[in-house]
């Protein structure tokens, strides 16, 4: 937690000159762009506030105006103790207009939100995965982006269809327990639940799983909202900096770009870098506009 004050002076120090913001672009060569806010993670944010206006200013300072919304930058932090009853309770008795609130700041300042990242876990109620649905909505995101397994899955697949709407699954890398999503036969799996559920792409999880994402691309791009743009090496390495893992990005951007499919290319800042998160973002968005080129 920090004081406003600490608060004032971290921000400036961590997006150099928040309020200068660069032209923001959502397109590069025809293929829709955008950053996955878990990216901004590591920003400071007010005492007991939440981080969207770090978060919006961080995508104006890199130039960007289109995101997939982390949900715990819209939630307040709760303690570790008991912090998963607060939680709970925050999210089922805070009414849906706050959520409108967000996504008018959002929409206020210029920036879409095309996904809403709320995982869904196996200690969910009911009611919270419901509620999921309504706040998606509320924010005007297009779909749900969702780290979970196949068995909490089949729990979502009836909401999913109440509120006909979209959850794409994201994948990590653990291909040796086979309710994660890692594979491609575990994606499947998860398309034979609903209709409704779809595919949020990991290609740097995706390739540290020694699988190829631009065969799983061309054969499956009908079914994946959007990709999570990062670097990773083979046989569960780490994540690197662009252009130093194994990680096929020009290949894939050069995909979206020559076949013209509706998918969004998230940048995901995931590695370990040497300068602020806006930094770090911004030098992937120029190693994604020369692979586009």
């Amino acid at each position: 937690m920090y004081t406003r004050r600490e608060f004032t002076r971290l921000s400036l120090a961590g997006l150099a000159l928040p309020f200068a913001a660069r032209p923001a672009v959502a397109d590069i060569a025809g293929v829709r762009v955008g950053v996955q806010t878990y990216s901004f993670r590591d920003l400071p944010r007010p005492d007991g506030g939440d981080a969207v206006d770090v978060v919006i200013q961080a995508m104006r300072a890199c130039g960007l105006a289109d995101c997939e919304l982390w949900a715990p930058q819209v939630e307040p932090r709760v303690p570790r103790q008991g912090g998963r009853d607060q939680l709970r309770t925050w999210r089922l008795d805070t009414p849906l207009d706050h959520f409108r609130a967000i996504g008018a700041r959002f929409k206020a300042a210029g920036v879409a939100i095309h996904g809403y990242n709320y995982s869904f876990a196996a200690d969910m109620t009911d009611a919270e995965i419901d509620r999921g649905f309504e706040m998606t909505k509320a924010l005007g995101a297009e779909y749900i982006t969702a780290s979970t397994t196949l068995p909490v899955a089949r729990r979502v697949a009836p909401f999913a269809e109440k509120h006909r709407m979209i959850v794409a699954m994201h994948n990590h890398s653990n291909i040796k327990d086979p309710n994660e999503f890692a594979s491609p036969e575990s994606f499947a799996a998860a398309m034979k639940l609903s209709n409704y559920f779809k595919v949020n792409l990991d290609i740097g999880h995706f390739t540290a799983a020694n699988f190829d994402a631009v065969a799983y691309l061309r054969e499956h791009h009908a079914a994946i909202t959007n990709l999570h743009i990062k670097d990773r090496r083979r046989n569960q390495g780490d994540n690197t900096p662009w252009g130093e893992g194994d990680t096929p990005i020009a290949a894939v951007l050069q995909l979206l770009k020559n076949e013209r499919w509706p998918i969004v290319a998230d940048i995901e800042y995931e590695y370990r870098g040497t300068g602020s998160p806006v930094d770090e973002v911004t030098r992937c968005l120029q190693f994604l506009t020369r692979a586009l080129a």
